[in-house]
């Protein structure tokens, strides 16, 4: 089992992430914290392998949590996915560098973190099945990187797109239970319809989202959209 802790100062939303969890087959939630102090607190009582680690948190930042377990010469690091509502360019970098496995923008819904997880899950299954000692060559590198990235999502979005973003539009048309447009999407994902547009486009091509032309009586179709 993956031992788990939740970092979210919002009491309801780190219950709905633990119900989240609780679901996902080889996961364990051990703890939840509130604050910087507090996770690194329960991080060192608890020793969990992930932490689904919120950016805002009322005594500093959970890049901090990060960084100070980096620095800490004491035990293993766990390994972190960041859940957040935080989509600075910035802290997306600063994520990346201090080791977290993953950056999932706030809102999204249990398809979404569950797929992230699933992914982690097969990425730690792949490293025990090597072994500690193992050697390994391309073909076990190249596994390792693909096992650790959700399925669905480009490796790199085009240039002038945004990871996040695309996720989250990715993640609005994947959680809808019909064909969206993209004045819809706009709304769910709080960006203007323009950027919509431009994301649901890169998706289209890229064969993760499907456009249908829905024929009205008079004049152009209008696109919509579904998950692939």
């Amino acid at each position: 089992m993956i031992r788990t802790l939740v970092v979210d100062d919002d009491f309801r939303v780190s219950a709905i992430h633990c119900a989240y969890v609780s679901r996902i087959e080889g996961f364990e939630v051990v703890g939840q914290a509130p604050t910087v102090a507090a996770a690194l607190d329960a991080v060192r009582a608890l020793e969990p392998g992930l932490l689904l680690l919120d950016i805002f948190l009322p005594d500093g930042s959970g890049l901090d949590v990060l960084r100070r377990l980096t620095g800490d010469a004491g035990g293993a690091r766990p390994d972190a996915l960041m859940i957040t509502a935080d989509r600075d360019i910035a802290s997306v970098r600063t994520a990346m560098k201090l080791g977290a496995v993953g950056y999932l923008v706030k809102p999204f819904g249990s398809a979404a973190l569950a797929e992230r997880l699933a992914a982690y899950r097969e990425l730690q299954h792949r490293v025990d099945a090597l072994g500690p000692a193992a050697e390994t060559d391309q073909a076990d590198v190249d596994a390792l990187f693909r096992a650790a990235r959700p399925a669905g999502l480009p490796a790199l979005p085009a240039k002038g797109h945004s990871a996040p973003t695309l996720a989250l539009v990715r993640d609005a048309v994947r959680g809808a239970r019909r064909d969206l447009s993209a004045a819809e999407v706009a709304e769910l994902t709080g960006v203007s319809r323009a950027t919509a547009q431009r994301y649901l486009s890169y998706l289209v091509r890229e064969g993760l989202v499907r456009l249908e032309l829905r024929y009205g009586l008079t004049g152009r179709p209008e696109h919509r959209y579904r998950t692939a």
